[in-house]
């Protein structure tokens, strides 16, 4: 890997990469934070071994995500596969009616309200607690085991786990909240860290931009941080909220474009890279 990047032109995209990658390795020789926002669609195509090894290795100090990724990473946990044929089962009214995801999901948000903890921190403690199979590809349970951050945020009415009887609008917005509050703990010191967006179109840029208008209303120096977008399409939201607007004043932002499941592992390996590269020169 290390010829195949030295191979690419500094200009572009292929740059932007490098630069990305770069900034992702500075941070964590200097222990400042990678918050990884994302989508469910990562998990779906099979990423998640490569964000937990991520976790595990240091690279990776916070997730956060949108509702949808909660269904999925725990249904990876539980079967070791997710999703469904939505347009087959639509037509009988049974898309998303599934029991144990239902149940699961529903009750973590329960047990968040009831303790007061966040929505992520309590689906990566329940999918521990209750040993599920597949539990070592789970970015909840090993975050919750590792004590590192990772917040959901959840639009009620959105995800399948709503349609279930056990849905609890005042506990899921209760559980939601209170992992607002954590990402935004978070963003407070992201100086000098970096941001990516993987996947997530509206939810987490939106959620993103108001953490961060918060942690900077509250006095925290909140700037000079890499902010980058990674899609397969360019979108309004990701670019404004996550890239351009919160690195007016300093920073740097980048967007990226191509499909999760080849750009991820990409950044992943030039990460790596340049990790080996900086403790050669050591």
């Amino acid at each position: 890997m290390r010829d195949f990047f030295a191979s690419l032109p500094e200009m572009l995209a292929a740059r932007d990469l490098l630069v990305l990658a770069r900034a992702i390795a500075r941070a964590r020789r200097a222990r400042r934070p990678f918050l990884l926002m994302m989508g469910a669609h990562p998990l779906k195509v099979g990423l998640a071994p490569l964000i937990v090894a991520m976790m595990r290795a240091g690279t990776i100090t916070a997730i956060a995500a949108n509702g949808a990724a909660a269904i999925h990473d725990f249904e990876l946990a539980f079967a070791g596969r997710t999703s469904e044929d939505v347009a087959a089962e639509l037509v009988h009214g049974q898309f998303g009616m599934v029991e144990e995801t239902g149940a699961f999901v529903n009750d973590a948000a329960r047990i968040a309200a009831r303790d007061g903890i966040g929505f992520g921190l309590a689906l990566g403690r329940e999918i521990n607690r209750a040993r599920l199979k597949y539990r070592a590809g789970s970015i909840f349970a090993t975050a919750a085991a590792m004590e590192l951050p990772a917040t959901l945020h959840v639009t009620l009415g959105a995800d399948i786990v709503h349609m279930h009887p056990r849905a609890d609008g005042a506990a899921i917005g209760a559980a939601t909240m209170a992992d607002f509050h954590r990402l935004t703990g978070v963003v407070a010191g992201l100086s000098r860290g970096v941001v990516l967006n993987l996947g997530s179109a509206v939810v987490m840029p939106e959620v993103f931009l108001k953490a961060l208008n918060l942690a900077r209303n509250l006095g925290h120096d909140a700037r000079n941080f890499t902010a980058a977008d990674m899609d397969f399409i360019r979108q309004y939201r990701p670019r404004m909220n996550v890239v351009e607007r919160p690195t007016q004043g300093g920073g740097r932002g980048i967007v990226l474009t191509g499909h999760h499941e080849l750009m991820l592992p990409l950044l992943a390996a030039a990460i790596n890279e340049e990790l080996a590269r900086g403790a050669r020169r050591r």
